[in-house]
């Protein structure tokens, strides 16, 4: 058995106390104070060696032959009892710790220790503990590194705190972890005091900690999978859903598209009176119809995420003008002064998405205005260009402007005789202007009138260009003015459609066009050919997977000059892809069904560049 540990070594008491023995004090020696004369002398002691060992314990204690200092005899006794007081606390809680405690030595092993750490080590006591302890490093160590890791920091640092390491258990039981800190009390002896913690609750619950962790890892990416293969779907279903929408468009307004040109060559006509009437009722219907499927595949198409804004740097007035001159004739027909503000800014947006959120404004404009004028212009607003729609109509109640950006809202007070609209319009332009990032923003005052706006970022001016100054209407092409230029002007057109190839002839043909029609590319080939075409107008879808596109690139390797021969595309297929396809091959772009006045402009544009 190991030698207690001993007063003198720095351990800070006595070990050899009972546990749990309550605090006493020493017996007083006072006690013995009694006359000389009381006093028992053992027989066996001579008076000589009486007297030599009282005379040293006075020396001891400082009394000496000096009798004033007997005085401080009772005092010396009092501080006497208070350290056996405060021994006997300390060995109490040394015996009853919850943490394990023990003294070590590199010498002679394991010194001392107390019951808890005893039970920390599996053993029942800390005698069966003490007899075990051997070796420091071998018998109670797990990982021998460990220990000799700690005495290298222990001779660094003198202390270690929060040393965490893995503790032998009697009967080869499972290893205990514990923390520990370590103080080293005596570097030559390697002398050592030593609290141990044990932590294995807190181990099994970071092992748990750890486990969770990793199911939740597990079910994040199980769920990220899930998620993955979801969004996939989802694109998929969007590409079904475009795909769709391009067929349903092409479908539901393929026999619109021969209705309102058929209607368009009535319109051309001497008709009498009553028909006359019916052919411009059926005319409204037709626009109506047309606006109605125009704008629920519009809306469609961005709910579904189909439209990819393409934002670019161009002129302003690349948009007002067309605007311009898609408008006047809708405009004069209702009796209204539409007029424009050119503008020598460059802007920097989706053109094409801008010009729908434009086209919305100005249809709005005329529908609800019942007489004066609608103006188009822009001003500077900082940073920005604010392009506007103002008119004279009836103003809108402050109630109300926030309804009317909603689906199907609309107000009651369109001018009797035009079409009213579905409400979706201005659902459009908060959709688009969302997704362009731009503000929308609307004026107006009850019995005066409204203005609606957006606002785009703004470039540097265009070099070399006249200050914004009002452009007339006679500067631009109109529609009465057009006839004389198609003049026995050639016209191709591709279409599988029968009733689209026989309106085309019968609209064309009263503009004074020359017209043959080809109903595949290989028909196209022959005709070209024979016929040598001013302009060719194509169908996007036809037959047996064929396109427009795909026949005009044919054509071109083909007849080599066709190259420079004004094209256009005619779609109801408004999809980003078939965008880009066309304006890949320098095409012009109509969507269906086709507006005559419409088609007419741009006819005369290219054959007049041409």
């Amino acid at each position: 058995m190991k030698k207690p540990f001993e007063a003198g070594s720095g351990w800070p008491f006595d070990v050899t106390g009972s546990a749990g023995a309550p605090p006493r004090k020493r017996q007083a020696v006072a006690e013995t104070k009694q006359p000389d004369s009381a006093v028992r002398q053992p027989t066996h002691y001579s008076e000589q060696q009486n007297q030599e060992d009282n005379t040293l314990v006075q020396s001891l204690i400082g009394l000496g032959a000096f009798s004033a200092r007997k005085s401080y005899y009772p005092e010396l006794l009092e501080k006497i009892d208070e350290l056996e007081v405060e021994k006997e606390r300390y060995q109490w809680l040394f015996e009853n710790a919850l943490h394990g405690i023990f003294q070590a030595s590199t010498h002679d092993g394991i010194r001392n220790a107390n019951p808890a750490m005893a039970h920390i080590c599996g053993y029942r006591n800390a005698t069966e503990f003490l007899r075990a302890m051997h070796s420091v490093r071998d018998d109670l160590f797990d990982v021998a590194d460990d220990f000799d890791r700690l005495m290298e920091d222990l001779l660094d640092h003198s202390s270690i705190r929060s040393f965490e390491t893995r503790f032998k258990r009697n009967n080869a039981q499972e290893p205990v972890p514990v923390s520990i800190n370590v103080l080293l009390k005596d570097a030559s002896q390697g002398l050592v005091e030593v609290f141990v913690y044990d932590i294995t609750e807190r181990k099994r619950a970071q092992a748990a900690m750890a486990r969770i962790n990793t199911e939740l890892e597990q079910r994040v990416t199980e769920r990220t999978r899930e998620l993955e293969a979801a969004k996939q779907e989802a694109e998929a279903a969007n590409l079904s859903k475009d795909k769709y929408l391009a067929a349903a468009s092409h479908d539901l307004l393929q026999p619109m598209n021969a209705a309102r040109l058929l209607v368009a060559t009535l319109q051309e006509k001497q008709l009498g009176p009553d028909n006359q009437i019916l052919v411009e009722r059926i005319h409204t219907a037709l626009g109506g119809a047309e606006e109605l499927l125009g704008d629920l595949l519009d809306i469609s198409r961005l709910d579904a995420n189909a439209v990819t804004p393409d934002v670019e740097e161009f002129a302003v007035a690349e948009l007002l003008q067309p605007l311009f001159s898609e408008f006047q004739p809708v405009a004069e027909q209702a009796g209204l002064e539409l007029r424009m503000v050119g503008s020598n800014h460059r802007i920097r947006s989706d053109s094409r998405l801008l010009m729908r959120i434009l086209r919305n404004f100005v249809s709005n404009a005329i529908r609800y205005t019942p007489s004066g004028r609608v103006l188009i212009g822009c001003r500077r607003k900082g940073d920005e260009l604010e392009l506007m729609v103002a008119d004279s109509g009836p103003g809108i109640a402050e109630h109300l402007r926030a309804e009317i950006f909603r689906e199907f809202r609309q107000l009651d007070n369109a001018t009797k005789g035009r079409s009213k609209g579905v409400g979706l319009g201005l659902a459009i332009v908060e959709r688009i202007s969302r997704m362009l990032g731009h503000q929308v923003y609307v004026d107006s005052r009850v019995g005066v009138g409204s203005r609606f706006s957006v606002r785009v970022p703004r470039l540097e001016n265009l070099p070399n260009q006249a200050t914004e100054q009002p452009l007339k209407a006679d500067t631009l092409p109109l529609i009465g003015n057009l006839q004389p230029r198609f003049d026995r002007a050639r016209v191709l057109v591709i279409d599988n459609e029968e009733s689209i190839r026989v309106s085309m002839i019968s609209l064309l043909q009263a503009w004074g066009c020359q017209v043959i029609t080809a109903s595949n590319g290989e028909v196209a080939h022959e005709a070209w050919l024979s016929f040598q075409p001013d302009i060719v107008m194509a169908d996007y879808h036809l037959d047996h997977g064929e396109t427009g596109t795909e026949v005009i690139r044919q054509l071109r390797q083909q007849h080599p000059d066709m190259l420079y021969t004004p094209t256009v595309l005619i779609t109801a297929d408004r999809s980003d892809p078939v965008r880009q396809e066309i304006q890949q091959l320098g095409a012009a772009r109509l969507n269906k069904p086709v507006k005559p006045a419409k088609l007419r402009v741009l006819m005369s544009y290219l054959l007049d560049r041409d």
